[in-house]
């Protein structure tokens, strides 16, 4: 807890390059239109064209939904936070608002670890969809922590 306060209180001892910003919300731009695209099919009950075996099996899943509600559309929540909060950052210079987009990559990081265990071992499938969403999520995580390491 100790750790995480100080990731949202301190402040950067060096700026943080804009260039970077603009280049997480790339990346968060794309995990949003892939789990928007997921959450559409979802709902009209299509399976998404796939170019690998596996991903009717992975979509079609019970791990595709958590209490009813798609993986994709909470995929999609936390890209479009994301967005939101480093769009808001550039706006206004809060940098408040750029460390709880840092920080809530490692939840999208986390989850895509947990998302890829059951593809690769409980399901024995995999998604396409949900790999290059989980590979957005890591480049977010890595990028994260390379700025909280760089503007200590």
């Amino acid at each position: 807890m100790k750790i995480l306060k100080e990731l949202l209180t301190k402040p950067f001892q060096k700026p943080v390059n804009k260039g970077i910003v603009i280049f997480l919300i790339a990346v968060a731009a794309v995990g949003f239109f892939d789990a928007a695209y997921l959450t559409i099919q979802h709902f009209m009950n299509v399976i998404p064209p796939c170019t690998i075996d596996g991903c009717e099996t992975v979509l079609a899943s019970a791990y595709a939904e958590v209490a009813g509600v798609p993986v994709a559309l909470l995929g999609a929540v936390y890209y479009l936070s994301i967005m939101v909060l480093l769009i808001a950052y550039l706006d206004s210079k809060k940098e408040a608002l750029l460390r709880w987009a840092l920080a809530i990559t490692a939840l999208g990081f986390l989850a895509s670890i947990y998302f890829f265990i059951l593809q690769a071992w409980v399901i024995k499938a995999y998604c396409q969809y949900c790999l290059l969403s989980a590979t957005t999520s890591t480049i977010l995580f890595i990028t994260a922590i390379a700025i909280f390491k760089k503007a200590k």
